[in-house]
């Protein structure tokens, strides 16, 4: 069941933000060529779960990672702890993630990512980079689900608003494998009455 708030609404355990409704987004690889990867001086945002993951499948994805992440690795961890206070996987240099990796045309890709594509492992890779530009966190009580926005995303806002893809439904597939699939069902109705009743008011 789901009660209104001031820009935000429940469903279940969790506070959503009505901007993952509100606002456009759809990756344009091309343009940005992956910056969230390699831009900004931390790691990607890990759970306890998935820090034991990357432990276990680092010997894998090795073959699928650069030199300069292997060594970030190897002398770092799989994962470190942030100023924050949280897990996050290593950087290379304070800049990209260790588990970049870049295609002929320098586009950043995820190493973690390419290993699950070939079969290798059954993770595909950090469900807080599944979900971006979406950012969970966890409260005593709840979780809140809300959208991150940086200027260097820009591109996708307008690739978004030009396909007409709102973020709760280009991240769709992180968003159920987060919540489940009856959450993002919840969500999807929520969306369209907020939706509807906006259009109603203007």
């Amino acid at each position: 069941m789901q009660s209104y708030i001031t820009h935000m609404f429940q469903i279940g355990k969790t506070i959503v933000s009505e901007e993952i409704i509100d606002n456009d987004f759809v990756c344009n690889l091309t343009a940005c060529k992956g910056a969230c990867c390699i831009d900004g001086d931390a790691g990607a945002p890990l759970d306890d779960k998935e820090t034991e993951i990357l432990v276990n499948i680092y010997q894998d994805v090795k073959p699928f990672l650069r030199p300069e992440g292997i060594a970030a690795i190897e002398e770092q961890g799989a994962f470190v702890k942030g100023e924050d206070g949280e897990w996050e996987t290593p950087l290379v240099n304070g800049s990209e993630c260790a588990y970049v990796v870049f295609s002929d045309n320098g586009t950043a890709k995820c190493g973690l990512e390419d290993a699950y594509n070939e079969g290798i492992t059954s993770w595909k890779k950090p469900v807080s980079c599944h979900l971006y530009p979406v950012r969970t966190r966890e409260y005593t009580e709840f979780t809140g689900v809300n959208y991150h926005k940086w200027e260097i995303c820009d591109t996708a806002c307008s690739l978004g608003q030009e396909l007409k893809v709102p973020i709760y439904k280009f991240v769709k597939e992180a968003l159920i494998r987060k919540f489940g699939e009856d959450w993002y069902n919840e969500l999807d109705l929520v969306a369209k009455e907020y939706t509807k009743l906006n259009n109603g008011n203007s």
